[in-house]
């Protein structure tokens, strides 16, 4: 039997999907990591907690260039991750 897939609309998955673009990404994943001063092992670990998804998703906001890319590369519209960061409480 099939186990449901959680919707890519749901805004927690858009951010995770988002998170593992960013930290993949050799210029956007050095930065993020940067801004959050978080190291790779802390950001594996903290990587579904609500916090870190709305920081990744603020720091998207925050860069248009990123946000656009990230979105592209998961297959979304920014407009879809803006709606997930509000959703999930960011600034935006």
């Amino acid at each position: 039997m099939l186990r449901d897939r959680p919707s890519p609309s749901d805004p927690a998955v858009l951010a995770l999907q988002a998170l593992a673009q960013v930290a993949g990404d050799e210029n956007m994943g050095p930065r993020f990591l940067a801004l959050t001063g978080m190291d790779v092992a802390e950001l594996r670990a903290k990587a579904g907690e609500p916090a870190t998804l709305v920081a990744l998703l603020d720091y998207l906001m925050a860069n248009e260039p990123d946000l656009v890319a990230t979105a592209e590369a998961i297959g979304v519209t920014p407009e879809q991750l803006a709606g997930a960061a509000r959703a999930l409480g960011g600034e935006w």
